[in-house]
């Protein structure tokens, strides 16, 4: 398989409210991608495309496969790189600010590696580091 473009689906409950908080972040919408079914973000460098549907469209588009309650346990989690523990420090105060929920605190673990884990208002959760 040589897929010609990667991208990620989550599902949320409230789109507005999911507009509003990834933008406030600063990521850049991936406006052609975003309607009353969706809306689109890039992420990183690479530009990695995160839709995030209402959930009942996701469901009723991809037969038999349900999606779970996202404020439980994880089938992923995407990790966002930081330049810096200024920066790592900074990003954390604007998820707060953006009304989304620090899951575990700044903090350094492993060798050289230092971070967090936030949660979007849908409770999709994002490791955030520097190394």
């Amino acid at each position: 398989m040589k897929p010609k473009m990667i991208w990620a689906n989550l599902g949320v409950t409230n789109l507005e409210r999911t507009q509003k908080f990834y933008t406030e972040l600063g990521f850049r919408p991936n406006n052609p991608n975003s309607s009353n079914e969706l809306v689109s973000f890039f992420f990183g460098e690479n530009e990695l495309i995160i839709h995030f549907f209402l959930k009942e469209i996701l469901e009723a588009n991809l037969k038999n496969v349900k999606f779970g309650d996202s404020q439980s346990p994880n089938e992923i989690i995407f990790t966002l790189s930081a330049e810096s523990r200024e920066q790592t420090d900074q990003w954390a105060e604007e998820v707060v600010k953006a009304g989304g929920t620090i899951v575990s605190e700044p903090e350094s673990f492993g060798d050289h590696y230092y971070g967090f884990v936030f949660a979007d208002p849908d409770g999709h959760k994002f490791n955030v580091f520097h190394m």
